[in-house]
């Protein structure tokens, strides 16, 4: 990025970050408060039949994003064409990524038969419970060479339609982090997206605290191979993988079977339980990923 990859941005980024960090206190009270006050606005607004609180809340959102998702689009439309936009010089997608444009998010043994893919928003609630509950199967299943995970990451609860690019923004400013720690090594991908997704740190729906870039260092701080790490963290400030996040977006949306988050799919096959939905605890899990992986 010519912009924020010169030496007075990347001061200025770390100075930005470390301010940022110390108000980060400050604002979580106050997300705190207003998260209570918002549920109980929603409630007021519901009974009178005016389904609008949701809405605004979740398009009030993208403070402390420092990404231009408009310019990030524009690389992402052409990549291999792509001579920049904005502060983006080109297009760039994160070490340990496969497939063409670098979309193709696979961990695991490749000698594995078998592919499980693992169908997420970033900020999608039930997806966030899906980690607590199955995510550590996952990853033992992924260690013990039982198959190779893929994920692919959707954007659509910030909007996916261009008009609606600058009203919330935690998913792709997730997704786009979630590449600067794949670019570190799977294994800090892995331990971030879990961190990401427990429940002391999973927003509600509604709040798009996963726009705010200095939060997003601040979690990472508890992964032994991002802690303190500055590549890291300038690539998360300065969104180097902000047009790979759209374009793995763009994966999610051409995909086939995937009418909502989570999906499983094993070898292709959506893996569901007896509602018609991904499975939720890891007896469900087993019960319906197991019959479908190659014997």
């Amino acid at each position: 990025m010519s912009k924020r990859n010169s030496q007075e941005a990347k001061r200025a980024a770390r100075e930005r970050l470390r301010v940022e960090r110390e108000q980060q206190a400050k604002k979580e009270k106050m997300r705190r408060q207003l998260g209570v006050a918002g549920a109980v606005v929603a409630v007021l607004v519901v009974a009178a039949g005016i389904g609008v609180a949701v809405t605004n809340m979740t398009d009030s959102g993208g403070e402390g994003d420092n990404s231009d998702w408009s310019a990030a689009s524009a690389v992402a439309g052409e990549p291999e064409k792509s001579k920049g936009e904005g502060a983006y010089e080109g297009y760039v997608a994160p070490a340990n990524t496969q497939g063409e444009n670098g979309t193709d998010i696979i961990v695991g043994d490749e000698g594995a038969e078998d592919t499980v893919t693992i169908y997420e928003d970033m900020r999608c609630p039930v997806c966030a419970a899906f980690e607590q509950n199955v995510g550590d199967l996952v990853l033992k299943d992924i260690e013990d060479g039982t198959y190779k995970a893929e994920f692919v990451f959707g954007t659509f609860l910030d909007g996916d339609k261009p008009d609606e690019l600058g009203k919330s923004s935690g998913s792709k400013n997730a997704l786009s982090a979630l590449g600067a720690a794949l670019d570190v090594s799977p294994e800090a991908f892995l331990e971030y997206k879990k961190l990401l997704y427990s429940a002391d740190v999973h927003p509600s729906e509604q709040m798009d605290e996963f726009a705010d870039d200095a939060r997003l260092v601040e979690i990472a701080q508890d992964v032994e191979e991002l802690k303190g790490n500055e590549t890291f963290e300038e690539n998360v400030t300065s969104g180097t993988f902000d047009p790979w996040a759209l374009k793995v977006s763009d994966k999610f949306r051409a995909a086939e079977g995937v009418q909502g988050t989570p999906t499983v799919k094993v070898n292709g096959e959506v893996a569901k339980n007896a509602q018609g939905y991904a499975p939720g605890t890891p007896e469900e899990y087993n019960a319906v990923v197991t019959p479908l992986l190659e014997k």
